[in-house]
């Protein structure tokens, strides 16, 4: 075996180990956050009612949530999440009973003056309030961002993945238990509007103050609540669906209004595009809304939040180096997507954000394929890889609210375009997208269910694969080499097990290898072939 082949092997295997020894220092607090410790197992969420006044001036937030929830086993203390400087200022039951709570960080833990009783379903008022955290670079540093707009009008928004929802209001803040329903009740200056997530009830005038009621009423997970405070005008347009008419609404600040009117026409074709591919829109109840934010966006459920310049691509640029990426608005599509994956299929523990991001990615090129061909898409995935960096697995640590490589979007989005072409068919490939929505609908899930659930559909053991890309930073390697007539080839650099198969094309004809650990060889008559590009591997030769 040439020199080049073993440098590169061992540069995997040093890189490869390092990544596997790499762990993060964790503390007490991330494990409070990232649990599901046995002060959140006992009950279910129901319903939430956050009731709050922000002010713009002072950069303040005041109020209380309800929180409703049914006993699933008896016990007495609950776990109630909220970061400092926020502070509760009381918590009472429903009977108005003032209840103890003792603070340890971001916990808080409740103890209840009534019985528990299995079935039973109770309510708990949590009142709060101070100066949030403020957000310094949305939507990937959580807070609140206290903006002014060009007319120095009051600009406000909520941002909260990762750092969690109780960074701005008190809630059972883990991903594993979405609230089935919530009413979002904001009061603000009267010559300013809150947007916030699902339809807008009504709005109160009173005293120099609006308050806007916005009532969700399909499961919500918590970093998907968001709050938008501006001097909003509102359009909006109707989209005939699988499951009717969608509602769908557009809030932006008074000088974007005609370009909006231009570049939102995206949303109808991102709509159509993906509910070919992903099945119906998961919250027509709820409808779907644009809204005009100071920050690149984010994927705030039936509140997608839209700053991306009204222009196609990424903030003016195509991280595919195709060109192909100028042929859509990154944000609308790539937000839109998810609606599906994040908002309707929502990982459990943070470990697994893979989940959202690597079908969010993957839809980019769906979205191309639906208006402009399979060549169109399939090109504009390929090119995304020189932004992969293989640093360290895509899967983060479990149970303390950690999630794994920024990989999980591109190399996550390669790995299923990988599976896509294993499978070899696209209308199946099409049923294993839209029965995920079906089958995981409005539910929390692990990787390894989505993983059984691709497998099965697929018919394919594909258990090997996910660890190589999902829990591996090395790339596959496809080692090879001409002999006395015949291609000789294995795997290396791969997991325990690994045996994917690969299109080769030698001369005119395709045909497909399977592929394993140990070498293997076919008759050939030319040494001049190539490999179906769609597999996200690397070629050694290695004599």
């Amino acid at each position: 075996m040439i020199k080049i082949l073993q440098i590169f092997i061992l540069f995997n295997v040093v890189n490869l180990t390092q990544a596997q020894h790499h762990h993060n220092h964790f503390n007490k607090q991330d494990s409070l956050r990232g649990m599901i410790t046995p002060e959140r197992a006992w009950w279910d969420l129901k319903y939430y009612h956050l009731d709050i006044e922000v002010d713009p001036e002072q950069k303040t937030i005041h109020g209380s949530v309800d929180i409703m929830y049914e006993v699933l086993e008896e016990n007495d203390v609950l776990q109630i999440d909220l970061q400092p400087p926020l502070i509760i200022k009381g918590v009472s039951d429903i009977d108005g009973n003032k209840l103890n709570f003792q603070t340890d960080g971001n916990a808080n833990l409740v103890r209840l003056a009534t019985p528990q009783k299995i079935g039973n379903v109770h309510t708990i008022i949590v009142e709060y309030g101070g100066k949030p955290t403020e957000a310094k670079r949305p939507p990937w540093d959580g807070g609140i961002t206290w903006t002014k707009d060009k007319n120095g009008k009051p600009f406000i928004h909520s941002t909260c993945q990762g750092i969690g929802a109780s960074i701005w209001w008190p809630c059972k803040d883990h991903m594993y238990d979405e609230v089935d329903s919530m009413l979002i009740s904001v009061t603000i200056p009267d010559d300013l509007k809150n947007i916030s997530n699902g339809k807008l009830r009504k709005i109160d005038n009173k005293n120099g103050k609006t308050t806007s009621h916005w009532f969700v009423a399909n499961p919500l997970n918590n970093y998907g609540v968001n709050i938008n405070i501006g001097d909003y005008v509102h359009f909006d347009e109707h989209f005939q669906g699988e499951k009717g008419t969608l509602q769908m609404d557009y809030y932006v600040l008074p000088y974007n209004l005609e370009k909006a009117k231009k570049q939102f026409k995206d949303a109808t074709r991102t709509m159509e595009a993906f509910e070919h591919w992903f099945g119906p829109y998961p919250f027509y109840e709820d409808g779907y809304k644009l809204v005009d934010v100071s920050y690149p966006g984010m994927e705030h459920q039936s509140s997608v939040t839209y700053g991306n310049g009204y222009a196609n691509g990424y903030v003016g640029n195509d991280g595919s180096g195709t060109g192909h990426g100028y042929l859509f608005d990154f944000i609308i599509v790539h937000e839109t997507a998810h609606e599906w994956f994040a908002n309707n299929v929502t990982y459990k523990d943070m470990a697994d954000m893979w989940i959202h991001e690597s079908f969010a990615n993957y839809s980019e090129s769906l979205f191309l394929e639906y208006f402009y061909g399979k060549e169109i898409g399939q090109e504009y995935v390929r090119g995304t890889r020189k932004r992969i960096r293989n640093d360290r697995p895509i899967i983060g640590e479990y149970g303390v609210n950690n999630s794994g490589s920024g990989d999980m979007y591109v190399k996550g989005g390669n790995m299923l375009n990988t599976i896509r072409t294993i499978i070899g068919s696209d209308e199946k490939w099409r049923a294993i997208l839209r029965g995920l929505n079906k089958e995981f609908y409005h539910q929390t899930v692990g990787t390894q269910e989505i993983e059984d659930y691709i497998s099965g559909m697929a018919g394919i053991e594909l258990k090997a694969i996910f660890d190589q890309y999902l829990r591996d930073i090395r790339i596959p390697q496809l080692e090879y080499y001409f002999k006395d007539g015949y291609f000789v080839y294995r795997w290396g650099g791969v997991v325990q097990g690994f045996d994917m198969p690969v299109d080769v094309k030698f001369g005119e004809d395709w045909q497909r290898l399977g592929v394993k650990t140990r070498w293997d060889r076919i008759k050939v008559e030319s040494t001049e072939f190539e490999v179906d590009p769609n597999y996200y591997i690397s070629l050694v030769k290695a004599f």
